[in-house]
C-alpha cells in the first residue's frame, strides 16, 4: 500500500489530506501517480488552481526521499505531496 498525502494547496485541490493505493493499483512511477492523482482529483484550490496545475509545482517525498517523476514506488509506502511554501 501507498499513502499520498496532500499539504497546503495541493491539499485544498484535493478536499482531503491524503488518500491511499492498494499494493495492486500502486502505479510504477511517481510520474504515473501524478497522472492517476490528476484524473482523480480534479477539484481546486480557493484562488481556482486545479489540482494539475498544483501538482506541476510541487515537490516529491517518497519515505523521506525526493523523487522525479521517472522515480520507481517498487517498495514506496508514503509519498509527500509538497507545493511550494510562501518565500520558497
Amino acid at each position: 500500500m501507498v499513502d499520498v498525502h496532500f499539504f497546503a494547496a495541493a491539499r485544498d485541490a484535493a478536499g482531503c489530506t491524503h488518500t491511499s493505493f492498494e499494493s495492486s493499483d500502486v502505479p510504477a512511477t511517481l510520474g504515473d501517480l501524478l497522472i492517476s492523482l490528476s484524473t482523480t482529483f480534479t477539484g481546486s484550490t480557493g484562488a481556482g488552481t486545479p489540482m494539475a496545475d498544483v501538482l506541476e509545482r510541487c515537490s516529491f517525498l517518497l519515505d523521506g526521499k525526493t523523487g522525479t517523476a521517472e522515480t520507481s514506488l517498487q517498495g514506496v509506502t508514503r509519498v509527500d505531496v509538497l507545493p511550494p511554501f510562501a518565500g520558497g
